[in-house]
């Protein structure tokens, strides 16, 4: 009878023990629901869904690597994603409402650490983005982004360069309209020219 006690305490015990593992299970296990708490996105990280629907006007402002007001009230961010490249959202002046987040140039490769974004004309904006190993501490990019977006900003032309110290500046070409991207050193002026109705040329090296 002793001996008989015992063996019902013992199975006592693992009746407990097996509830108290099935009580305390994970998603998907039997152990009934559980709350999920996501992240703050950290810096380069585009918020939002990339399903298409925009956000709501009183949802948390995206973070971006780079952001520019407008003159029409509209603003521009970019920021880099790793894993995706450069991605890119606009907010309506009117609504208040940022775009979807959209790629306007895809690679896998590290990001660079600086991000340029300049407006033009009051409806252009252009951007020079790189990216590289180890360009974050210092090494060259290996790809060099030059981007133009107009009017409703709905489409980006784009135009990359590879193995290149990476764009300088952006000004515009004399009141053409046109966009010039360059980069000088001691010995070449590299140029790059991009126009409304032909986009990007090819790039030039010129000796000084």
């Amino acid at each position: 009878m002793r001996m008989h006690g015992e063996r019902l305490r013992a199975l006592a015990g693992a009746v407990l023990v097996v509830g108290a593992a099935v009580a305390c299970g994970g998603p998907g296990d039997g152990g009934g629901s559980a709350t999920v708490t996501a992240a703050a996105p950290t810096k380069g990280t585009a918020t939002g869904t990339s399903t298409g629907t925009h956000a709501s006007p009183t949802a948390p402002a995206p973070r971006f690597d780079a952001e520019i007001g407008l003159p029409d009230g509209r603003r521009v961010g970019m920021a880099y994603v790793e894993g995706r490249g450069l991605v890119e959202r606009h907010r309506d002046a009117d609504t208040g409402v940022w775009s979807a987040p959209r790629v306007v140039y895809a690679t896998a490769t590290d990001r660079c650490q600086s991000l340029t974004l300049k407006v033009f004309d009051g409806t252009t904006v252009a951007v020079i983005a790189d990216w590289g190993d180890y360009c974050y501490d210092g090494e060259p990019p290996m790809e060099s982004l030059a981007a133009v977006g107009t009017v409703d900003l709905t489409r980006w032309d784009t135009k990359l360069t590879r193995n290149f110290d990476g764009w300088s500046k952006v000004a515009p070409a004399g009141g053409s309209g046109d966009l010039v991207f360059t980069r000088s050193s001691t010995e070449w002026l590299t140029r790059l020219r991009w126009s409304g109705t032909e986009g990007f040329a090819e790039v030039e090296e010129i000796r000084r």
